[in-house]
């Protein structure tokens, strides 16, 4: 069994038990203890970890030149940012500021998703992940139907206690990875973590652990995101995949339900690669399952160089990267960087008040205010309006006063 105080050691054999092999608590899973690798050879392979300072942010990314790259990419090419938010109508705002109302004043929440669930008090982690930008994909997935998104809100919070989300370690999921069957690598034309899936690399055979391994890398997808970014691209290529590396249609709906129902708004792009016939008669199937707003963001068989920077499209995929996966290297590097980034980001939250409905630019290190800081302002410039207001208002009361002298 894998040393479970040092997430680069791969795990050798299958946990004894789930519990057990994840066996951190929801609020200490985003303290993720990490290994410190040693410094290796090359820049390349690296897996050392350091806080970018903002001339560095600046000069944008540049691909290592002593050799391939072996550990992931930590911000875009220069010049690609996410797109403007569309600033809410007088409506949306009033519907949001209700479901903020009131999910600010939850203090228990349903331990199962069975009927009558026990009640257990909701965490630390769970309200940080109540910010304002989550409340708002939520309401635009059940088109701004207030009732609709709480009742979504509370389910996603209470399948991912009954789930274990938060709860799944580097070193269990590791052994599921080390084919690199699954990589972040780089950012797409409008920043977005990049997330390849790869069938043909399948090394384990079909359990829970393999679902679980997707929901804990989009949930690494997001800690890769850049402020100002809330989606993800996932480039899914089937060159090599045997009809037996293809999921099961349960293992689709079980996928379908974390990305459509749990992570709504999240995916941006699903870019799908080289399809055999059996993987098209599998989309087929399970067609029925996807809604329509995901089924606009998948796209078949395109050039995928119109969508990722070439210097950061892995070569195998069309582009100018060269990446070779070592498993040793990669992983403890992913888990490093990620962990930094969810410390980084809760400490933001702490410092700001730990207020639910926190502004994820904000949380992510991005130049914006905090919510508290965001109020302030508003209520200061509520008070010069007040100001303004009462002079109009002296103003006028002198101008009649004159009038009636006049008189």
């Amino acid at each position: 069994m894998a040393d479970t105080n040092n997430p680069s050691t791969p795990a050798a054999t299958e946990p004894q038990t789930q519990d057990s092999s994840r066996a951190h608590s929801s609020s200490s899973s985003f303290k993720s203890s990490t290994s410190n690798p040693q410094a290796l050879d090359t820049p390349a392979t690296s897996t050392t970890i350091t806080e970018p300072t903002s001339s560095q942010e600046d000069e944008g990314w540049v691909p290592p030149k002593d050799g391939p790259l072996k550990r992931p990419i930590t911000k875009p090419v220069k010049g690609c940012k996410p797109p403007a938010p569309k600033p809410l109508t007088a409506e949306e705002q009033t519907k949001y500021a209700s479901v903020l109302a009131q999910v600010s004043q939850w203090e228990t929440l349903p331990s199962t998703e069975k009927k009558n669930a026990p009640q257990a008090p909701i965490q630390d982690h769970e309200r940080m992940w109540l910010t304002r930008e989550c409340i708002l994909r939520y309401l635009r997935a059940t088109k701004w139907n207030t009732a609709n998104a709480l009742k979504r809100l509370q389910s996603t919070l209470t399948w991912r206690r009954e789930y274990g989300a938060d709860t799944f370690t580097a070193d269990y999921i590791s052994p599921e990875n080390e084919s690199g069957k699954q990589l972040l690598l780089g950012y797409d034309k409008e920043s977005r973590p990049c997330l390849y899936l790869n069938p043909a690399n399948q090394n384990t055979k079909m359990s829970d652990r393999q679902i679980h391994h997707l929901c804990y890398m989009l949930d690494r997808t997001i800690d890769l995101m850049p402020p100002g970014q809330e989606s993800a691209c996932l480039l899914i290529n089937f060159k090599g995949a045997a009809s037996g590396n293809v999921p099961s249609v349960g293992q689709a709906r079980a996928v379908l339900t974390i990305l459509q129902t749990h992570s709504p708004e999240r995916l941006g792009k699903a870019l799908i690669s080289e399809t055999p016939w059996y993987v098209n008669t599998f989309f087929k199937l399970i067609s029925a399952f996807i809604d329509p707003v995901t089924k606009e963001k998948m796209k078949f068989n395109e050039d995928l160089r119109n969508f990722v920077p070439r210097e950061q499209l892995w070569k195998q995929y069309g582009g100018d990267l060269e990446f070779v996966y070592e498993h040793g290297v990669y992983w403890p590097a992913l888990t490093e960087e990620t962990a930094r980034r969810r410390a980084a980001y809760r400490e933001r939250w702490e410092k700001a008040g730990k207020r639910v409905g926190e502004i994820e630019e904000y949380l992510r290190g991005g130049d914006v205010a905090c919510l508290s800081q965001v109020e302030g302002k508003g209520k200061e410039e509520g008070k010069q309006t007040e100001g303004q207001d009462a002079d109009l208002a002296a103003a006028e009361v002198a101008k009649m006063s004159v009038s009636e002298k006049g008189q």
